[in-house]
């Protein structure tokens, strides 16, 4: 028997249009509250919820919101977004690119996926130069896979992925054609323009992450993907080193609004994007 579990239902009404952000554990996301701001700010009578989703039940959920008219597709988050490529069409060449999608949406009657973690990420940094420079990032789940990618796309000097599983990082390394070195995950970091947590580690619930930021230049950036909470032990380890600090909710934000775009058909309103951090951080 499958369920799902819904820990933002909002307005139940069968007839109205909804997304949702599926994952398991699920009830720390802030994607509702994000995509409600936007869809109350616009006036559109739309709901936008949160369900965990078993890995188990995941083919399952797909075949329920399928059969669902009034469903507009949902976003994705651990551990789902590399095993849900397996469940919907892939218009867009995101297996062979990125591997990982964050999106699901519906396009000629049948459901299809794509990937905006990649945008988000690059979105807040967008102005740096990072040709040629060290870049270190932690973790090799689905979300990596997106940031690698973007970094793929602007010429970074050698990458260090660190992860409990080096073969997994190497692979990746290679599939996105970048130099570098995977190591295990180790509290010693190497020294890097831009360091990024793509991993769970240090958010409310999870393991801790540590980290050793010693080695990493005074120039050097740290950017945690982590939004729970905002303010994580990595990043107040950077912020006591005096080094930069790009927070999660600046990815989160940034790969929500080209979600919502494709799911609900309107850009967001991004001018009240400081409205709506001050409604997350509290």
């Amino acid at each position: 028997m499958t369920s799902f579990t819904d820990f933002a239902a909002g307005d139940p009404s069968p007839n109205r249009p909804y997304a949702e952000v599926i994952g398991d554990p699920i009830a720390h996301s802030k994607s509702p509250l994000i995509h409600r701001f936007w869809l109350d700010a616009l006036g559109i009578d739309g709901d936008y919820r949160a369900t965990r989703v078993a890995a188990d039940d995941l083919a399952a959920f797909f075949a329920a919101r399928a059969d669902d008219s009034h469903w507009r597709g949902c976003n994705i988050t651990v551990p789902h977004k590399v095993e849900a490529l397996g469940h919907v069409a892939d218009p867009g060449g995101v297996r062979a690119s990125i591997g990982a999608i964050n999106t699901v949406f519906r396009q000629d009657g049948a459901l299809a996926g794509t990937n905006t973690d990649a945008a988000g990420f690059w979105s807040p940094i967008g102005d740096l130069d990072l040709t040629g420079q060290p870049v270190t990032v932690i973790g090799a789940g689905g979300a990596a896979r997106a940031i690698l990618w973007a970094l793929a796309r602007v010429g970074v000097g050698k990458v260090t992925v660190l992860n409990r599983n080096p073969l997994k990082a190497a692979a990746l390394l290679s599939s996105f054609g970048l130099k570098g070195q995977a190591l295990p995950l180790t509290p010693q970091v190497p020294p890097a323009a831009l360091l990024v947590n793509a991993t769970s580690l240090g958010m409310t619930g999870q393991p801790p992450l540590d980290i050793d930021l010693s080695a990493m230049p005074d120039d050097g950036i740290v950017y945690d993907i982590v939004y729970a909470p905002l303010e994580t032990p990595l990043l107040a380890a950077a912020r006591a080193r005096g080094l930069d600090t790009v927070d999660g909710l600046e990815m989160l934000i940034a790969q929500a609004a080209v979600a919502f775009a494709i799911l609900f058909g309107t850009e967001p309103p991004r001018e009240r994007d400081d409205e709506l951090r001050a409604l997350l951080a509290g």
